[in-house]
């Protein structure tokens, strides 16, 4: 412990009753049982419901608000993006391509595309021009449970 000098003794003490003057100016006398009578005064004041639920039903659970809780996902954009194929490439050779550059791929000519929706299989498909646009052509759908195994 250290000891205090008689000045710090007499100046810690006038820091006390300044506050403490503060504090009574203030209309604080440092019980909180006011405080806390004025907070029960208001809660008694308040009136108190029970919640009230809705009634739960035995068997299957309800459909009612499938078709609504579907609706709100109905707008979500996804990409959809069809794959050709890919391949890896050293940086070296990537730098040097130019225009006619020929970059094989690791699909043979007339395999069907990937269709991928956020990057996950979904489908594959077929190239075909429609009024002078490409369009693929869907020929293999990828199953629910077969698109949740790969996502794991």
């Amino acid at each position: 412990m250290s000891e205090e000098s008689p000045d710090q003794e007499g100046m810690d003490g006038a820091l006390a009753d300044e506050w403490a003057e503060a504090m009574a100016e203030a209309g604080e006398t440092g019980e909180s049982d006011g405080i806390e009578d004025e907070w029960a005064a208001a809660m008694s004041e308040q009136e108190v419901k029970p919640a009230e639920f809705e009634e739960l039903s035995s068997g299957a659970p309800a459909t009612h608000n499938f078709g609504s809780d579907l609706d709100m996902i109905m707008d979500i954009p996804v990409t959809l993006s069809m794959e050709l194929g890919n391949t890896e490439i050293a940086i070296r050779n990537l730098l040097q391509l130019t225009q006619g550059s020929v970059v094989e791929l690791d699909r043979y000519a007339g395999e069907p595309l990937d269709v991928l929706v956020n990057g996950t299989l979904i489908a594959h498909g077929e190239v075909v021009v429609v009024n002078d646009r490409y369009g693929i052509r869907l020929t293999d759908v990828v199953s629910p449970s077969e698109r949740i195994r790969r996502l794991k």
